[in-house]
């Protein structure tokens, strides 16, 4: 019974694995929003007029990516721990002869809601980062013709 039981760990734990990596693409795109915010600080403070705005601006999208990167990483942290607890719980079914078939489906939905909420938040960033990407208007010079 006990090797039926690892197996039936085995899709929980997979989930887990991609939790991690996803975790580790979330980090590093937190870490390079966290170096891009510092440099617009400093230009916040060596710039004025329109410029200023510009700066200004992509400082407001760089805090809401922040924003959602970090409540990422937490609904995927959650989603981690939940698995944890799923595979926890099939071992210890296994092992108290305990009819826990019914809390570890809920904790396994509740989980997988999680990295779906998770993932749903990564898709805002990126939206939101492509946004910031976008060239200035200004810049474009839509009235003239080249």
């Amino acid at each position: 019974m006990i090797a039926q039981t690892i197996q039936l760990a085995l899709a929980p734990v997979f989930v887990l694995v991609a939790i991690g990596n996803i975790m580790n693409l979330l980090s590093a795109r937190l870490g390079r929003v966290v170096d891009r915010s510092r440099q617009l600080q400093q230009l916040h403070r060596e710039t004025s007029g329109a410029e200023h705005d510009l700066i200004v601006r992509e400082i407001r999208i760089i805090d809401r990516r922040i924003e959602l990167i970090g409540s990422a990483i937490l609904r995927m942290v959650m989603s981690g721990l939940s698995i944890g607890v799923t595979v926890v719980l099939l071992f210890v079914e296994e092992f108290a002869s305990a009819p826990l078939q019914p809390l570890v489906a809920f904790i396994f939905i509740v989980a997988i809601g999680l990295l779906m909420w998770a993932l749903v938040l990564f898709f805002l960033e990126t939206r939101a980062a492509s946004d910031a990407l976008r060239i200035p208007k200004d810049y474009l010079e839509l009235d003239r013709d080249l």
